[in-house]
């Protein structure tokens, strides 16, 4: 997923990542950074149900221009069809299709968030893409 990141010019400002070891181990793998962003390890998001992630990424400052938030499922399943929202739901694109589908480990979500973080909330990011480790050069099974 780091060359994926590196071509697609994703670059985060911040990560925010469970304190877990798994998760930990995820974010090493993403490293060494083009530009290192800040890291900041959290209890708060172990085995996080959406809500409580929600309620994470409205802290972040409304200086922060993008945050990489690794966690665990279905948190993070739950947090990007909440971001995406109902009414997006009911569109038939194939990226949204694949999301509802699952959200295996490893797959990468990228919205854009229009408005500040502390006003995220349901339906408030727009979907850009939804990547699966099987959809990356040499890791398809």
């Amino acid at each position: 997923m780091r060359a994926a990141m590196h071509n697609l010019g994703l670059a985060p400002d911040l990560v925010l990542v469970s304190a877990a070891r798994r998760t930990l181990q995820t974010m090493e793998a993403l490293e060494p950074w083009d530009d290192t962003p800040l890291i900041e390890p959290m209890e708060a998001l172990y085995l996080a149900p959406a809500p409580q992630l929600l309620g994470v990424l409205r802290g972040v400052a409304d200086t922060t221009r993008s945050v990489l938030l690794i966690g665990h499922n279905p948190g993070l399943h739950d947090l990007a069809m909440l971001l995406v929202g109902p009414v997006a739901l009911g569109h038939d694109g194939p990226t949204i299709r694949r999301l509802v589908d699952g959200y295996p480990t490893g797959a990468l979500t990228e919205f854009a968030i229009p408005g500040r973080w502390r006003q995220l909330d349901e339906g408030g990011g727009r979907l850009l893409r939804f990547l699966a480790p099987r959809d990356l050069p040499g890791l398809a099974a």
